[in-house]
This record gives structure tokens, sequence and C-alpha cells, in this order.
């Protein structure tokens, strides 16, 4: 089997998951859990072909190793003296999941993987759009349709009401996201909220009648052509 190389958040390591702005933030293990299940998560179950129970275990291990690094760091841990006993520990849990010997490899070099990486986290990323601050949604909304209503229509495949509901749903995203903006970027609640208010357009998309095989075209769309 070919060597699928991913980047996993393990023992405190900040992974190319992260944005720039997140790797001067020094986040808990437990939102490094979370965090794990917003961008890794979905990453190890597509590239490794494995559910999503064995890729909760997997985050589960790797939220035990952190905290045993800590103690270890600390010089406090009584089981583990170095890192790397603690890594041969990971290994064997990681076998004990039914993942092959080169998946389990793949795992445990992803610390050096980050190095190289320029994979971000998207459904963590915020990029608020200040014009929305003091623009109020209905001229927003009036702009929008003036500018963008044709290319929707042609580009995206869609009818005019369906344009329309589109254009109302990119509006509401603006608005949310300078609002999450206001939330400082070292409160976890903020990239919660984030992860929240994507999944909830893509709930709204479905709405209109988009399938998830054209999110990430619809997405690219809008980052594209804004106010």
């Amino acid at each position: 089997m070919k060597r699928i190389l991913l980047t996993v958040w393990i023992l405190g390591v900040t992974t190319a998951s992260l944005t720039a702005q997140e790797v001067t933030i020094k986040r808990t293990s437990e939102e490094m859990r979370e965090l794990f299940g917003y961008c890794d998560k979905p990453a190890l179950i597509r590239e490794l072909k494995i559910t999503a129970e064995i890729a909760d275990k997997i985050g589960d291990i790797d939220h035990w190793a952190r905290q045993q690094q800590a103690s270890i760091d600390a010089n406090t841990n009584e089981v583990y003296a170095t890192t790397g006993e603690l890594m041969q520990e990971v290994s064997k849990r990681y076998k004990a999941l039914g993942l092959a010997a080169d998946q389990v490899k793949s795992l445990s070099e992803a610390k050096r993987i980050f190095e190289i990486s320029t994979r971000v986290c998207p459904v963590t990323e915020l990029h608020p759009n200040h014009l929305f601050d003091t623009l109020i949604a209905a001229r927003a909304l009036q702009l929008y349709k003036t500018k963008y209503r044709k290319q929707v229509i042609d580009k995206l495949g869609v009818n005019g009401r369906q344009a329309d509901m589109l254009l109302e749903i990119e509006v509401w995203k603006q608005k949310e996201a300078v609002s999450i903006a206001a939330i400082p970027e070292a409160d976890f609640n903020r990239i919660r909220k984030t992860v929240a208010m994507y999944a909830e357009r893509q709930r709204r998309w479905k709405v209109v009648g988009i399938g998830e095989e054209q999110f990430e075209t619809m997405a690219q769309f809008f980052d594209q052509n804004t106010l």
C-alpha cells in the first residue's frame, strides 16, 4: 500500500491544519482534541479510508498522548521517561485499531510533515469583510444582485430564484463573519462559531437545491466575488 502522508494533532504540536494566527495561540489539549474533529478527522476518513469511529479513536489516542507528553516535559510521568517510549506506545495503540503498518507510520511521521506542508483547515478560517460592519443586509443584497446575479446564474447553473437565495445566504454569512470577528482570537468560541457558520451555510445551500458536490465551487465563487 502506498504510504499516505497526513497532518494530525499529536503531542501538542501545532500542525499545518492551523492558520498562521493559530500558531501563536497556545491551545489546551481538550481544544486540540476538538480541533482534530473539525480538521484532521475528515482528512483521516478520506485519505486512510477508515470509519468515523476509528478516526475518533485516533483523536482520543492523540489527546491521551499530549497529556502524557506534558507530564514527561514536567518530569512527573511515572510510566514513560522519554518521548520515544511514549511514541512506541502510541504506535501500539494505533496498530490495535487495525491500521496497516504504513498507515501507522504515516501517523507517527506527521510531526515532521507539518514543517513542509501548506495545508490549512478551511472550516476554522475566518475572513471577515469589514465593509459589512456598517453595511445593512438589505443594501448589501441589492449590491450583490446588481453585481453578481447574472454571474451566479451563468457560472453556477442555477435559476433566478435560486440565485437570489444564494446571494441572500452570502449576505447572511458575511454579516455573521464580522460578528464572529469581534470575538478575541484566543477565545476558542471564535473557532466553534466559525465552524458552525460554515455548516449552517451548507445547510442553507442544500435547501436551495445545491448538492454537496457543488459546495467547493460555490465557496470558491463567493470567495472570489465579494463587495
